[in-house]
Formats: C-alpha cells, structure tokens, sequence
C-alpha cells in the first residue's frame, strides 16, 4: 500500500471527493480558439511568443496551486526572473509550508489560501492568473475553479486525466472570458524550437522518423504518481507526454494512428497500479512515424529526426537545463534558458495584450486524446486510429 502525501489506496478516492465540488454536465461545446482568446488580435508575435506589451508599466500576478517540488524548485524560482508577471499568491493545503513561503518571497496573509476557501481568489485583484500545479485527477477541478472565479489559468500537463474533463475545462475559460494555456515549457526554449523549425518548414526536406524518449528511475513507490486514480497512469502521462509532444511539433501535424506495448514489470511492489515501461509508435499524416518510449525503471531523454536530406538530434531533451542538440550541419548553439520564466511572461503578455497562446487548451486535449489511444493500443495490441474530438 502506498504511502504519499496524499491518502493511500484505501482512502484515495475519499480525499479527492474532499476536494471536489459538483461541477455540473460536461462540455457542450469546444470552441475554435483557446479560452475565448480574440481571432482578431493585432499582436505581433515571433516564433510562436507575443512579444509586445500594451501595458508595460503592469506586472500580472501568479498564484502557485499546490507547493510541491516543480512550485518550490522551479516556478518560484522563475517569478524571480521574470518580467511581466511575479509570485503574488499561493494555495497549499499543508499549513506548516505557509510560513516558509511568506519568509522567503513576502507574500501577504491576504494572498495565502487553502483548497476550501479557494474561491475567494475571485475577490482578490492582487491575482491575475492561477498555475495549477496538483495530481493530474485534480487538474480540472481547480482549472475550472479558477475559471469560475474569473482568473486566467495555467495548467501543468497532463491536462486531465480524460478528454471529458478537458472538454469541461476548455467550455469554463471560455464561457469565463478567461485564457488558458498548458505548461508546455519547451515551445519557449530554443533547442526544441530550432527542432520545430527544421521539421515542420522542411529544412532537410520531409520528416520520415523521429525517435524519442523520455525516462527516469523513481526513487520511491510512496508517490501520487504511481497512484493512479491520483495519477492517470505512469511514466506515459508524466514523461511520455513530452515524446507526443517532441514528435508532434517536430511536424507540426497531429497523430492520425498508433501501435504500442507495455513493458515488463520488474518492481510489482512500485508498479501495481501503473505500467513502468510504454513503447508506442506514432504515424503522422505525412507518412513519418515516431517511435517512443518511456519508462520510471530507466535513464534517458532524447529527441531526434530523420528527413531526406539531413537529421537532428536533442540529448538532453527535456530537461530544465543543459540541453544540448546537434544537426547533420554541426553543433546547436544555443543559450540555456530559464525555460519556466519564459513560458510564464509570455502567457502573461497573452494576458496583457488579449493575445493568444501557442500552447493552448485545445492542445492539451488533443495530447490527452493521444495518450488515451496509447493506452488503449497497449491494452488490446491492436493499432488504435485516433479519433479528436
């Protein structure tokens, strides 16, 4: 049985009842663009970043949702870098974290909430955003809570653990007036956008194979993340989400087929409810086809492609630093990045300037829907063509 910070297996589903309000039907409708974001803005945008700042004397404020590692190692320190917004709040269920997090970045009693008082948030103009950083089954519920109390959303991926409830969320922002954009960190670092560029403008003519994968060795089984009602699923959801998302935008098409298998289970004690090793092959529109692997037992993280005339290849891939990337030309060099900063100041320009997001909802879903298929081919080893909402 595990032990996490969150209840063990007896009383899972208890605590997310706990947390949960009725949220009523689902979605009726999935708008064309992400969270109500204007089809007619006038922004200039570069590479996929809005870079102009209709309101550059104002820095919007972000609130952390949940204060686990990536908040405490990663986000907190990338509001001190950046330029358009700053940490203004925190939500934490875990009252002895309060007094840590007010010493170190001064945030006002004010601006500090728990999970039940939560949508008082609404009242608070301190707070223009709200980052969603808990188990992925909880994604929804708080990306709609925030939508509701007229806060803009950033949700970490996965975006949901059902294509249901991204539906759910996507209907909330928009029907809020609100933007949403999914933490994709790695459309703002420079590697994987040289990677983006040479695939999908054909820089060595077309794609034909990519491989990728995305692995680590989990140190523990009293995590949420082998938890998965919590959780979703294993290493696919938390790591094998950036191999769709590597191939995906190396094409810049959508996956129209997949095949996959589950791998052997060497740990039964750590991997009784999740898989602990995924392959899966990806086919494209185009013909190309990406194989993929992820696992919590091995080390790796890579990107690379295959096209007619030239290939690439990131290694590190996905990390927060130290990627590194070559091309059948020479070496890329690029800078390192603090790729949380980045993403984080370009939503809160979309914000500032009604832009939109090039990572919106709407991709989150279609990822959602990618990892579900996987799953599904894993599960009956046949080919599972995808079908997108």
């Amino acid at each position: 049985m595990k032990k996490n910070n969150y209840p063990n297996n007896q009383n899972r589903r208890k605590f997310i009842r706990g947390f949960s309000l009725v949220l009523g039907s689902t979605a009726i409708g999935l708008p064309m663009l992400s969270s109500c974001q204007s089809s007619n803005t006038e922004n200039q945008q570069q590479d996929g970043e809005v870079v102009q700042n209709n309101n550059s004397n104002r820095k919007l404020g972000i609130a952390l949702v949940g204060l686990g590692s990536y908040s405490k190692g990663q986000l907190a320190p990338a509001l001190q870098e950046t330029e358009d917004c700053y940490l203004a709040g925190i939500v934490t269920g875990t009252p002895s974290k309060i007094q840590e997090w007010k010493d170190e970045y001064a945030i006002p009693d004010k601006n500090i909430y728990n999970y039940e008082n939560f949508d008082m948030i609404k009242d608070n103009p301190d707070i223009d955003i709200v980052y969603v950083v808990l188990p992925n089954a909880m994604h929804a519920e708080y990306t709609i809570r925030a939508a509701n109390a007229g806060k803009h959303v950033i949700c970490e991926k996965p975006m949901a653990t059902s294509v249901e409830d991204c539906k759910r969320m996507i209907e909330a922002c928009s029907r809020n007036n609100v933007k949403l954009s999914i933490g994709y960190r790695l459309h703002f670092e420079p590697h994987n956008k040289r990677v983006m560029e040479l695939g999908q403008k054909q820089v060595f003519g077309p794609v034909r194979k990519m491989q990728a994968e995305d692995s680590f060795v989990i140190g523990s089984p009293d995590v949420w993340r082998l938890d998965k009602e919590l959780s979703g699923g294993g290493p696919l959801m938390d790591l094998g989400i950036y191999c769709v998302q590597g191939a995906t935008y190396t094409v810049g098409e959508a996956p129209i087929a997949v095949k996959a298998q589950f791998g052997e289970v060497t740990k039964p004690e750590y991997f009784d409810e999740v898989e602990e090793t995924i392959t899966w092959q990806l086919e494209f529109p185009n013909g190309a086809v990406a194989d993929c692997r992820s696992s919590y037992n091995e080390q790796a993280g890579y990107l690379s492609g295959e096209a007619e005339n030239g290939w690439w290849r990131l290694e590190p891939a996905y990390s927060y630093s130290g990627i590194d990337g070559e091309t059948s030309e020479g070496d890329m060099n690029f800078p390192q990045v603090n790729q949380q900063a980045r993403q984080m100041d370009d939503f809160a320009r979309v914000v500032l300037n009604n832009g939109q997001t090039p990572v919106p909802g709407e991709m989150g879903m279609r990822d959602v829907t990618v990892l579900l298929a996987i799953y599904e081919a894993a599960r009956t080893g046949q080919k599972v063509n995808i079908q997108y909402s």
